[in-house]
């Protein structure tokens, strides 16, 4: 199992438009094979909860994940967003294993 945390920026006044499209694709991505969790986090700082959103994903492997990238529903996401987005930063974690 792999996990990511994706993390963006988004410009002032996007929020609203920004969160319609990515909580409109969440189902497409929760179905997909391979796929444990799709998260939208808001930071619950007063003065950062208007600028930040966080995805916490789960994946069965990194080619899960790959395969998600992938896809044309990411791609038209990617698409759609650019433009609403100050930034983004993609972290991708496994387990420590004993």
């Amino acid at each position: 199992m792999i996990h990511v945390v994706a993390r963006m920026e988004i410009k002032p006044g996007c929020m609203e438009q920004f969160l319609k499209i990515l909580l409109d694709n969440t189902p497409t991505v929760l179905a997909e094979k391979g796929c444990y969790r799709y998260e939208s986090c808001l930071d619950t700082k007063e003065e950062d909860k208007d600028k930040y959103v966080t995805i916490l994903e789960s994946w069965e492997s990194e080619e899960h994940l790959k395969a998600h990238l992938a896809t044309p529903h990411m791609a038209n996401f990617r698409e759609a967003v650019k433009d609403l987005r100050v930034s983004s930063n993609v972290t991708v974690m496994a387990p420590v294993k004993r």
